[in-house]
């Protein structure tokens, strides 16, 4: 199997977008001066408020970065923290998204205006609305259509990062998969079209799939090799806000005030999947939980308290009802329920992958995918330049990948090999893992129902384990990073 090019399970940014952190995002802009009534009255003679690696994070920053998150965090009636926790949760939030970013172009991800363009398509056809209905709903909620464009374009970065740098590090083997498969007496049941859980009031819906979770969570975080006296301290802290949410508290704006987790300024919402892509440590801590609220959670991470906030199946509507348009916030797959056997067409194909870096940019890549290509032209093996020259583990082959089944890579590389003929080879085609030359070999029929269920169960897996893996991949940054956060420094100073 190829290293990094199958298309990897559960990332869809469109997830997130339609989740709602996007298309139901306030504004930012006006209001820098509102930002500067916020910052407390200890100012840094410097006016920097962290130092990350050898880049800045200055105050007047920090301050705009507050008036947005305070806006979008009113308008999605999330309780506002006090302001210094609220610097603070922003601040840990900016350190990462430029540690995210920094990673990003030193591995040279690059994300187009088309790239852009297409996702905004996504985005309206999903809802089922045009670009320009879309376009007027983003602006009437406040939010500039430049800073929309922005919003997903980091998320499409985010996307690229996962694939590369996170699932294509989470190993699932055969034993697994077969351990699963018997898990769920055999086999897996056969996909179903899903919508999110459908409210209290709507009228009853028939089911047809697996059970669907929405989770938010509160994270209180333990550093690495702690001291077991820190441990018990962080637990003790977990166990006084679980008391506080059992009287009444506001989940949202206790995770917003206290979580260490990434989603904390959204409340800790993780968003809706089906209740076997949870993390097995989640699945278990959610089963019967009164008012759903879980107990605390511990992880390799630290101590977690879960709220489920919906719950339901993926369903159809009721007989003799309309159905009605999908709502932003729900989250939707398009595949349908096979019957019988599952005959599809097969390639067989080879490529060679140059990786874009900080060295070798998109121009460099593709030239050099160019000559490669004059050469198999003029009659050199394409199996010989991909052993010498390409940076796939597929590579010591030849770069041959085997027999490929539809949506198993991901849809640049899928698109460009469906164009071509037996024996052709493509163009330079860029993926999120760089720049690729393709060559089809052969293609065939072949009755897929077995190795289907074998996908899924792997998907599965993989939507299980990507949570975990990627936030182990963010520590890691964290802790290679020079990070001099001066607002911690400062409150430290105050106690």
């Amino acid at each position: 199997m190829m290293s990094g090019l199958r298309h990897p399970a559960g990332t869809m940014f469109l997830a997130l977008v339609l989740g709602g952190s996007v298309l139901a995002s306030p504004a930012l802009a006006a209001g820098k001066s509102a930002a500067r009534q916020a910052a407390p009255a200890q100012q840094f003679v410097d006016g920097i408020a962290a130092i990350v690696d050898k880049q800045v994070i200055t105050l007047g920053q920090l301050d705009d970065k507050i008036v947005e998150v305070r806006r979008q965090m009113q308008q999605q009636r999330i309780p506002v923290p006090e302001t210094t926790i609220l610097r603070h949760q922003v601040l840990q939030q900016m350190i990462n998204t430029m540690l995210q970013n920094n990673e990003a172009r030193r591995l040279g991800i690059r994300v187009t205006d088309a790239q852009v363009t297409h996702a905004i398509q996504t985005v309206a056809q999903r809802n089922r609305i045009s670009v320009d209905q879309l376009r007027k709903e983003i602006l009437g909620s406040g939010m500039g259509w430049e800073q929309y464009q922005s919003e997903l374009r980091s998320q499409i970065q985010d996307d690229m990062l996962r694939q590369r740098l996170v699932e294509d590090r989470i190993s699932i083997s055969d034993d697994d998969i077969d351990a699963f498969l018997q898990s769920q007496g055999g086999q897996l049941p056969p996909p179903q079209a899903m919508t999110a859980p459908a409210p209290e009031s709507a009228a009853a819906p028939v089911a047809t799939g697996p059970e669907l979770i929405e989770l938010a969570q509160i994270l209180i975080e333990v550093p690495d090799y702690a001291a077991q006296s820190v441990v018990m301290e962080k637990r003790q802290e977990a166990e006084a806000i679980l008391r506080k949410l059992k009287t009444g508290a506001d989940f949202a704006g206790v995770a917003a005030a206290s979580s260490n987790g990434p989603q904390a300024l959204q409340g800790g919402e993780m968003g809706i999947r089906p209740l076997q892509e949870w993390p097995d440590l989640f699945s278990q801590a959610i089963q019967n939980t009164p008012g759903g609220l879980s107990g605390i959670v511990q992880s390799g991470r630290g101590f977690h308290i879960l709220k489920v906030l919906r719950r339901g199946y993926a369903q159809q509507p009721a007989p003799r009802q309309a159905a009605k348009p999908a709502a932003p916030s729900q989250v939707q797959a398009q595949t349908q329920q096979p019957t019988g056997p599952m005959m599809v067409t097969q390639t067989h194909a080879r490529h060679i992958l140059i990786k874009t870096t900080q060295v070798v940019d998109d121009d460099k890549a593709r030239n050099t995918l160019d000559g490669l290509r004059q050469r198999i032209e003029h009659g050199e093996s394409f199996a010989e330049l991909a052993k010498r020259y390409s940076q796939d583990a597929s590579a010591p082959k030849g770069g041959d990948l085997g027999w490929l089944s539809p949506g198993e890579t991901v849809p640049a590389f899928e698109q460009a090999m469906n164009d071509l003929q037996d024996g052709q080879v493509s163009l330079p085609v860029k993926s999120p893992f760089g720049w690729h030359l393709i060559q089809v070999q052969e293609r065939r029929s072949k009755n897929m129902e077995n190795e289907f269920r074998r996908m899924q169960a792997r998907s599965e897996l993989m939507q299980r384990r990507i949570g975990p893996a990627y936030e182990d991949w963010l520590d890691q940054l964290r802790s290679q990073a020079y990070i001099d956060n001066r607002l911690d420094n400062t409150l430290s100073g105050q106690q």
